[in-house]
């Protein structure tokens, strides 16, 4: 509650403002594949909005983002265009990127978004090299990569955590455990078990847990690891306990979870609790964010008829974008 109190009226807003965002974005991404305007793998971030908008909020605009194939949320709370965004689900050429890359591959390199990454585990090398070269232009920036817990038993996390550490660069390790990688439990598939902690003090990291569904919280521990990265003392590991509402994909029927679990989550929804605390100690009014749920809700509309409205790319597009 102390964190509340000390942030400005305006900020709680607009964060607000950012997870309703994500959350209409998806729901309505979710109707749109139904129908079959939205095509390929389709990755749901609903549940998890206050992860991505906690921690990019306390970014810099010079400081980079890399993030997995769930990839909506990031995108928009780093204040990519909702019009492209939902134009690239729709493979149009006006989308963010060109219509090639889907749901798993939004981009923007003008606001330092390097995309998210269908491969499990691709990004983390990735994400230490932007640090590396922040380092060794004395560039005042941190790199926040988020990752799944599946992608902690990749090889490419092993050596990104200990490369990130051995040179002190400016990486925030920023894991998103929702308790499932795909339909295996956690648990299940580590021999270290539901222990994440351990995987960033095995490289001498900062390492501290955090409730994912509390977007102040995930803005606290972010700040202070990003801090801790800016000062020169390297990276740190932010374990953030969360849950997806969804499946791991529209593919999935999500049989391995129970009812009582996905309930006691759904109690925690940060689009429920997060608008009722403001409104219960009078830091935003009732009013003012059924305004900004109608804002919402219209932008999502616009870009819907705007990515329907779009071109296709045509035969001449196979042939850009092509580097070697």
């Amino acid at each position: 509650m102390k964190v509340l109190e000390r942030a400005k009226k305006t900020l709680l807003a607009d964060l607000f403002r950012q997870m309703y965002l994500i959350r209409v974005f998806e729901e309505k991404c979710g109707e749109l594949y139904g129908k079959g305007l939205i095509r390929g793998f389709l990755h749901l971030y609903i549940g998890q909005e206050a992860n991505a908008v906690g921690a990019i909020s306390v970014l810099r605009p010079e400081d980079h983002i890399v993030t997995h194939y769930r990839d909506h949320g990031h995108a928009l709370a780093r204040g990519l265009d909702v019009n492209r965004c939902m134009a690239e689900l729709f493979g149009r050429a006006t989308g963010v990127s060109r219509g090639k890359g889907g749901s798993m591959h939004l981009f923007d390199a003008s606001r330092n978004f390097y995309g998210g990454h269908a491969i499990v585990g691709g990004h983390f090398p990735l994400a230490c090299g932007l640090a590396l070269a922040a380092q060794y232009k004395r560039e005042d920036r941190v790199v926040l990569v988020f990752f799944g817990d599946g992608s902690v038993n990749q090889g490419t996390f092993h050596e990104a955590m200990n490369l990130a550490s051995l040179w002190r660069l400016p990486v925030i390790f920023y894991l998103e455990n929702n308790l499932y990688g795909m339909g295996s439990a956690a648990g299940r598939v580590r021999a270290a078990g539901s222990d994440f902690q351990g995987a960033g003090h095995a490289y001498g990291m900062d390492v501290v847990t955090v409730d994912g569904m509390d977007v102040m919280a995930v803005r606290e521990a972010t700040q202070a690891a990003a801090e801790r990265a800016r000062s020169g003392k390297g990276p740190a590991f932010i374990e953030a306990k969360t849950f997806r509402f969804q499946g791991h994909s529209m593919a999935d029927p999500v049989k391995y979870r129970g009812h009582s679990e996905v309930e006691h989550w759904r109690k925690r929804d940060p689009l429920v609790t997060f608008p009722r605390t403001l409104v219960e100690n009078g830091l935003v009014p009732e009013k003012e964010l059924d305004r900004i749920r109608k804002e919402v809700e219209a932008t999502i509309d616009e870009a819907i008829k705007f990515a329907e409205d779009s071109p296709w790319p045509g035969p001449e597009a196979v042939n850009e974008d092509i580097y070697a």
